[in-house]
């Protein structure tokens, strides 16, 4: 039996990280969680239920390759060997970029890291992405233009504590990140959301604009701002730039054009500013409702533009801050894996970027590729004639999560090579060529960085089941059998954490003065920490915003129509989301017995009187369809709902995934897809439940 062992660490969810004990006892592993500043001694339903995911019965354990139509197991050595070749011919026959690279926001720093240096060096590929381009993208390039800087929140999650308003646009927390809500109990919450929400329902006033509208709403909100004299004019004079012309473009959208576009009244509008405008602290939250539009970098920008108007950034019980999803989702796109950036959240077409993180890996700028197609570009050209003819995929299945779903399986079928490395046999998984069983989260070392950009440790608590690896051992042995030497592709995480810090050292995302030393003996360490005695950065913009002249940038955005409105043969909304009880595409949660439970099946909601007009009663299976493919879900009837909207979440696979309704349009600067809205219709089903 195995011995008693005990672990602190981090829940393997979302960005929150919540601090967790894990204990290895004879009836199995147990979590308690710890008084950790994120979450303070409580847990969220997935949380408690993280350890079942441990010895789920379809744990991957064996490396499988497909042969005569079906996975069969073999050891390790023939498929690395099965991957190489394939991809070493592929390469020959039609150039480096030919391979493709998909990486996930659940990864460790390490991982990440070492996926993108083993992406630009060992397969010499342009091609690699990351799901986190669905979850924060439309934020960081916000927050970049805004700020100089992209980091999820600028402060600790405690900050909120003491605040006396917190606007949420887009957000859900009390069921994406239950948690947080701890530190919100204190304030007045101002939701913006199409739906009446769990964290609506606690809201002191709740805005339900119309799906796609949210850009109208903030533009709206600083218009009332402007005119109705809640404009901190000494913070915009001393510590902004270009507020005339945000200004400019927002007195078009007087209250009453507002209400028109959105559906939400001039008196709510009114009021959400002036409860901003008169607290004492206030803080402005962004979530994945604000972001994930084919215009959604100018809808986080258009909230920036308020939080900037009312004087909230840079200053102590005040604000701007977006709510990272993924559990790494912060430093998963901080190191490499995204198809523009290096190390340290370096631009991979800046030169100075390109030979400081080449001369930490050794080799010549010039060798380094550039940047290459963003996720749904990627997925969207695998197969083609001028598309990667083999991709790897890691900790991602884009099979549920991916916008147009069945076209994005079909794309990953006319691969000539799927590789995909995961410690469950997700639905990306099984329609692999190869699957490579890699360890999971109390299975390893690492570090993982939060949505306040605190780097946190990951800690080993067992080792993993049958023949499984780390990825970092999987990258190494394919690094190995492609021609390249074997040190530059260290096994240890340690190791490649000391890498890592070389390669961040003076970027935007500087961690060189983190170390694993300092974050065993419990020092909170938020990056930028550029030497090893420095305390780290909590709270940035105190004294000045990331651009060289110390001003944060206003952006004159406008609003503009979805790429699809409601029309005759589609005349609703549809708008999708999560659930408390699933993460993500469910590939792990609905593994889980007590959260299958909770949350079984698909699932739409949709008004009362839509649901008469269509003919359907509550509990009954309706088919939605939009202009690419139909989905199949149990009816919900629910009375906040918008007549015009309806809601699927999107974490089942199958006939039930949601993201077969989505579309293939993106946001011009962040190439977020538009999950948001899609334009349906909706009618009785006649067929057994989806699974």
């Amino acid at each position: 039996m195995p011995e008693l062992r005990t672990v602190a660490t981090h829940c393997p969810y979302c960005a929150l990280q919540c601090g967790t004990r894990l204990t290895r006892e004879r009836r199995g592993v147990s979590v308690r969680p710890t008084d950790f500043p994120v979450n303070r001694g409580g847990l969220c339903q997935k949380g408690w239920t993280a350890p079942a995911l441990l010895d789920v019965a379809d744990r991957l354990q064996h490396p499988l390759v497909r042969r005569n139509g079906e996975l069969v197991p073999v050891d390790w050595d023939t498929a690395l060997r099965v991957v190489a070749d394939g991809l070493q011919r592929i390469r020959g026959e039609h150039g480096p970029d030919a391979v493709g690279v998909f990486g996930g926001g659940g990864l460790t720093n390490e991982k990440a890291y070492l996926l993108g240096k083993f992406a630009r060096l060992a397969l010499g590929t342009s091609q690699i992405d990351y799901n986190g381009r669905f979850c924060m993208s439309s934020a960081a390039a916000a927050g970049n233009a805004a700020f100089g800087v992209d980091r999820g929140l600028p402060f600790p999650v405690t900050d909120l504590g003491g605040a006396d308003v917190v606007l949420l646009a887009g957000a859900n927390p009390a069921e994406t990140m239950p948690p947080l809500m701890q530190h919100l109990r204190s304030a007045r919450l101002v939701v913006i959301d199409p739906r009446r929400t769990a964290t609506a329902e606690r809201a002191a006033l709740h805005l339900q604009p119309a799906p796609g509208t949210d850009l109208a709403l903030a533009l709206g909100l600083l218009h009332i701002a402007v005119v109705d004299g809640w404009v901190d004019d000494d913070y915009v004079d001393t510590r902004t730039t270009g507020f005339a012309a945000a200004r400019q473009r927002a007195m078009t959208w007087w209250p009453e054009r507002v209400e028109r576009v959105t559906g939400v009244p001039v008196t709510a509008q009114r009021q959400a500013v002036r409860m901003l405008a008169e607290a004492g602290s206030a803080y402005v939250l962004t979530g994945r409702g604000a972001e994930q539009h084919s215009n959604g970098a100018d809808t986080v920008a258009g909230f920036i533009d308020l939080a900037l108007a009312l004087g909230l950034p840079g200053r102590p019980g005040r604000g701007y801050g977006c709510l990272t999803g993924q559990g790494n989702g912060q430093g998963g796109r901080e190191h490499g894996q995204k198809a523009d950036q290096l190390p340290g959240y370096r631009m991979i077409d800046d030169p100075d970027a390109r030979e400081h993180v080449a001369g930490v890996w050794g080799v010549a700028p010039e060798t380094l590729p550039g940047p290459g197609r963003s996720a749904y570009e990627l997925l969207d050209a695998l197969g083609t004639a001028n598309g990667p003819r083999a991709l790897l995929v890691f900790g991602s299945n884009p099979v549920v999560s991916a916008p147009n779903a069945a076209h994005v399986a079909r794309r990953l079928s006319a691969l000539d090579l799927l590789v995909v490395a995961d410690f469950v046999p997700s639905e990306t998984a099984q329609s692999a060529d190869v699957v490579l069983p890699v360890t999971q989260w109390a299975e390893e070392e690492g570090t993982m960085t939060n949505l306040e950009g605190r780097v946190l440790r990951r800690r080993r608590l067992q080792v993993p089941p049958g023949h499984a690896r780390s990825d970092l051992e999987v990258l190494h042995g394919l690094a190995v059998r492609l021609g390249e030497p074997g040190h530059r592709y260290p096994t240890r995480p340690r190791e490649v954490f000391e890498e890592l810090r070389r390669a961040s050292a003076g970027g935007k995302a500087d961690y060189s003065g983190i170390s694993y030393e300092r974050l065993d003996a419990g020092q909170a360490l938020h990056w930028p920490c550029p030497d090893t005695e420095h305390p780290g950065t909590p709270r940035l913009f105190l004294d000045s915003f990331a651009h060289p002249d110390g001003l944060a940038r206003f952006a004159a955005v406008e609003h503009r129509d979805p790429a699809e409105t409601p029309q005759r043969t589609f005349p609703l909304t549809a708008t999708t989301g999560r659930v408390l009880a699933q993460y993500q595409s469910g590939a792990q949660t609905r593994r889980v017995d007590e959260l299958n439970e909770a949350a079984p099946e698909p699932f739409v909601e949709i008004h009362p009187d839509t649901a008469d007009r269509a003919g359907l009663t509550d509990g009954e299976l309706a088919r939605v369809t939009s202009a690419r493919g139909s989905a199949v879900a149990r009816v919900r009837v629910v009375g906040t709902m918008r007549t015009d909207t309806v809601f699927l979440p999107f974490h089942f696979p199958g006939t039930g995934r949601a993201n077969l309704l989505t579309g293939d349009a993106l946001d011009p600067r962040s190439r977020m897809p538009e999950f948001k809205v899609s334009a349906v219709r909706i009618e009785p089903a006649r067929e057994v439940v989806p699974g």
